[in-house]
């Protein structure tokens, strides 16, 4: 991971300060006003001329390389520095600037694919990617923000800038903000919304999976050759593999790998040995067994929220015993593809084509749902036409299941990305909001806290190009993610290219449920949860005591719960 702190009002200056970032092997890389920035050194840090940084990674849009010190040559303003970056570069960055007369403000943004972690705390004078280094120091102390738990509860996997830690924000993707003398709140400046609207929409189908395919081959070799060596996690799905794809003419050495379970549902190695086999390397297959599904495990220190759940856990461990074998520099998912590949489950898509397109396209789109579900075309068409009218859904629906009534009135903190602009088509609004739900995935993934944890499929420039292409193209033929298929026709072997299917774990976290029902149980019963009066045990006691049904699915919410109950109890030992 990109490790750095700035230390805001000399904070950084004092004696004991300096011989504890020593300690963490962090370093003092640049200075400005009172203004500290201490990184270790592996985190790339490229100082501006006009004062401020560049902390991580970027690279030039034009050239598809990375960008040395020397071509970061300042405009005129702050602003327009930040509005260049956005514009003809892109990376994992965050940008540091001096702000206002005499450089007594700090200004930081951070780039839309949020690829380098930014919490900050004005109160407590800092800005870091690991809230660890700021609890080393002594500058922050954990505490839990009960009033965020009890709305994450109803609201689970929601990222909004709020963290479950009293006094300490997340700058979101996308997001700039003022320190200092000129503290505000956060502004966003990069939105999804500008790229789905008629004007930069897609009108060629080649056109656009040209775009698709420069894009995400462009963010797959740029990241894969910064790194120098990897481990890509092969689901065996479209997506890792399209990533898979991207790697074979790269100078980075690639290494492979597949995690399976005993039980049916998640066996993908057939698949994933396809890619691994195009790639001329070995196929490192790993067992996912029961022994490695501990309830009450200790989350990374640097997660500062909810997130990590038993089967993430597992997963890491396992992936981070490879990396560790192989030695390899960063760790490559396709993490993302489903919702930047518009995989929609609804009729949306054919919904957009008859408002933007018209009757002729509009039924195209139809007969393209229809044989995407494997329903009727009057099916399809009723479904598509009731889209077109109905007012539109709520962004994210409360949960309150097995939740005492006390949160029954939590309210939602909405997204920046969810204030969709007015005429949005229904598959846009449905897909950006999607997309804000990506933000997530990197939370709490420990194997990302040693090595760099690559997400290109969430690159800026990828997101842009999927944006750009329009709903109902996504699915024509019938087939989900229908761009990207064709856009890599050529590269995909016959048997990922017109995979219909999915591997699941679902099976095995219902085995799991089941082996731990009683731990389970006592986990949530007698935890800081219940403590809280936030549980409704009787609705808990009576699941517990009855059999799991075959197509009952809420032991997944129970996962969740004890995710929460977990990171609150060490957030409690880590205070202490």
């Amino acid at each position: 991971m990109y490790r750095y702190i700035v230390l805001l009002d000399g904070l950084g200056r004092g004696v004991h300060i300096r011989a504890r970032l020593q300690n963490l092997g962090l370093d003092r890389r640049l200075s400005f006003g009172d203004v500290d920035l201490y990184a270790d050194r592996h985190t790339p840090v490229h100082p501006l001329a006009s004062g401020g940084a560049v902390i991580g990674h970027l690279f030039s849009s034009e050239s598809a390389t990375q960008v040395a010190q020397a071509d970061l040559t300042a405009p005129a303003s702050e602003a327009a520095l930040a509005q260049r970056l956005l514009d003809e570069y892109w990376g994992e960055y965050l940008l540091l600037q001096t702000e206002g007369e005499g450089g007594q403000g700090t200004k930081v943004m951070r780039d839309p694919s949020g690829g380098v972690d930014c919490l900050y705390s004005p109160r407590n004078g800092f800005v870091t990617s690991d809230i660890s280094i700021a609890t080393t120091l002594g500058l922050y102390r954990r505490q839990v923000d009960w009033d965020f738990i009890g709305n994450n509860l109803v609201y689970p996997h929601h990222k909004t800038g709020r963290t479950g830690l009293a006094q300490l924000h997340e700058l979101l993707p996308g997001h700039q903000l003022s320190l200092g003398p000129n503290l505000s709140a956060p502004e966003q400046v990069w939105s999804p919304w500008p790229f789905v609207c008629a004007p930069q929409r897609h009108r060629d189908r080649h056109d656009a999976q040209a775009d698709v395919r420069h894009a995400v081959s462009t963010a797959v070799k740029c990241l894969a050759e910064a790194d120098q060596s990897l481990l890509l996690e092969l689901s065996g799905g479209l997506d890792s593999s399209v990533v898979a794809a991207c790697l074979r003419d790269t100078c980075a050495r690639v290494a492979c790998c597949n995690l399976v379970t005993p039980v049916p549902g998640a066996d993908e190695k057939n698949y994933a040995s396809l890619m691994a086999d195009l790639l001329g390397v070995q196929l490192d297959v790993r067992r996912l067994g029961f022994d490695r599904t501990p309830l009450d495990f200790q989350p990374p220190t640097n997660s500062v929220a909810p997130s990590t759940w038993f089967l993430q856990h597992a997963a890491n461990e396992l992936s981070e015993a490879i990396g560790n074998d192989l030695g390899v520099a960063s760790y490559f998912s396709g993490g993302g593809g489903d919702t930047v590949f518009c995989f929609m489950r609804t009729a949306a898509p054919a919904a957009d084509a008859f408002s933007e397109c018209g009757l002729k396209a509009g039924l195209r789109a139809v007969r393209d749902l229809a044989e995407l579900h494997q329903c009727t075309f009057w099916r399809a068409g009723r479904l598509a036409i009731r889209k077109l009218v109905a007012p539109p859904k709520p962004t994210r629906k409360p949960d309150h299941s097995f939740l005492t009534s006390a949160l029954a009135d939590e309210k939602l903190d909405a997204h920046p990305w969810f204030a969709a602009p007015s005429g949005t088509l229904a598959g846009d609004r449905e897909r950006v909001f999607d997309l804000a739900g990506t933000q997530v995935f990197r939370d709490g993934l420990a194997r990302g806290a040693k090595r760099h944890l690559r997400m290109p499929l969430l690159a800026q420039p990828v997101m842009e190009a999927c944006l750009r292409t329009p709903s109902w193209m996504w699915i024509a033929g019938g087939r989900n993610r229908a761009v990207v298929r064709d856009a890599f026709r050529d590269v995909l072997p016959p048997g990922i290219l017109h995979r219909r299917s999915k591997g699941t774990f679902m099976n095995y976290s219902g085995a799991v449920y089941r082996q731990n029902k009683p731990l389970l149980r006592d986990y949530l019963l007698k935890g800081e949860l219940e403590g809280k009066g936030l549980l409704d045990v009787d609705a808990l006691r009576r699941f517990f005591d009855q059999e799991l049904a075959s197509r009952d699915d809420r032991f997944m919410r129970i996962f969740d719960l004890c995710a929460a109950e977990s990171w609150v109890r060490h957030q409690h030992q880590l205070q202490a």
